[in-house]
């Protein structure tokens, strides 16, 4: 049976890195670590990291038999480093160290890139007096113009953006301004794929200009008006969460209690999660347009440092949980529901794409 500390959990955000473990000069044992760690202390956040890791795992084992068979041993490489993320912790000073692959497919590491950017861009849009969240999107199209259709996607913002610019140069337009996030969704019935934009912009003006120009940039042929959405703010940092998404949803019904009771019903489409990640690959997911961040924003990071006393956790997936690797303590307590146990065993399907 398997302990709880029930006494240590973690908040924060920071992308740290940890090496291995070794003895000082002195014979005491010692872990380096290295960044600010996240604070212990919040089970509720550390619990939430376990439920990232647990789906972090088993898509990971998924995309590295897609890439097995397709031949692409590079990608393995990376699912596997993904499958490794925050393996191992160290926990020390009240604070909880791990080593991050820092691929954009990973769950546990998106959700830090999500926590830093909010951090990071909230302050600037929460001075805007009324901010809308905009959709801009086209038809949906098979797997063959998936790279095509994401490339005109960002090329056509980027033109509307730069002419307005030029425009507002010369006295003659308005300036647009505001952050953007490029998503792309599978419908498994149509079996294609349809990529878009979030954005958040300071007023509706913005907003109404993007979507006339959005149209007119691509004519009835790729998309039509009530595709497009755009709609007042009034949780900002929940507009955030939705407009940072980092490419994919990964379930194709987000509800996950809804339709897992059944190990026939395939939720989670990773050939399809493969094939837009292989599409974006090398492409800019996340940026602002038309303005800059206050200087000092970026997050000061501490060295490598070598410590002696701390505690030493393994991620073991039958227990869901790390465990201490001197009396295999559980560091969360974390108790998976049966619906989501039940989704990642029995409704991953590796072939619909």
């Amino acid at each position: 049976m398997r302990k709880n500390t029930h006494s240590v959990a973690v908040s924060g955000s920071s992308l740290n890195t940890l090496a291995q473990n070794g003895t000082t000069f002195d014979g005491q044992n010692a872990a380096i670590i290295s960044g600010q760690g996240s604070e212990l202390g919040n089970n509720t956040v550390l619990n939430g990291r376990a439920k990232r890791k647990i789906i972090s795992q088993k898509m990971a084992l998924s995309l590295i038999a897609i890439a097995e068979k397709k031949g692409e041993p590079e990608k393995v490489k990376a699912f596997w480093n993904t499958y490794y993320c925050q393996n191992r912790l160290i926990t020390h000073d009240g604070r909880y160290h791990g080593k991050y692959c820092k691929n954009r497919f990973c769950t546990l590491c998106s959700s830090i890139r999500k926590a830093e950017i909010i951090n990071k861009y909230y302050p600037v849009l929460k001075t805007w007096p009324e901010p809308y969240f905009v959709t801009l999107t086209v038809k949906a199209y098979p797997l063959k113009s998936l790279r095509t259709m994401l490339k005109g996607v960002i090329k056509a913002f980027r033109q509307i953006v730069g002419n307005y610019r030029k425009m507002n140069q010369r006295s003659k337009g308005t300036k647009l301004m505001g952050i953007k996030s490029l998503e792309c969704n599978f419908n498994p019935v149509r079996r294609t794929y349809n990529p878009h934009l979030h954005v958040i912009v300071p007023n509706k003006e913005t907003a109404e200009i993007l979507i006339k120009e959005w149209l007119q940039k691509w004519t009835a042929v790729h998309t039509i008006r009530k595709a497009q959405d755009y709609r007042p703010i009034h949780n900002l940092e929940t507009a955030l969460i939705e407009t940072i998404k980092y490419g994919s949803k990964i379930f194709t019904e987000p509800d996950v209690n809804k339709k897992a009771n059944s190990s026939n019903n395939g939720n989670i489409h990773a050939a399809a999660v493969y094939n837009i990640f292989d599409a974006m690959e090398g492409l800019r997911l996340f940026d602002r347009f038309g303005f800059d961040l206050p200087k000092g924003t970026a997050k000061e990071r501490k060295g490598a440092r070598v410590v002696t006393k701390y505690g030493e956790w393994v991620f073991v997936p039958q227990y869901f949980d790390w465990l201490n690797t001197e009396n295999e303590l559980t560091l969360t307590g974390h108790v998976p529901k049966t619906e989501l146990v039940n989704l990642l065993e029995n409704n991953i399907d590796l072939l619909l794409e």
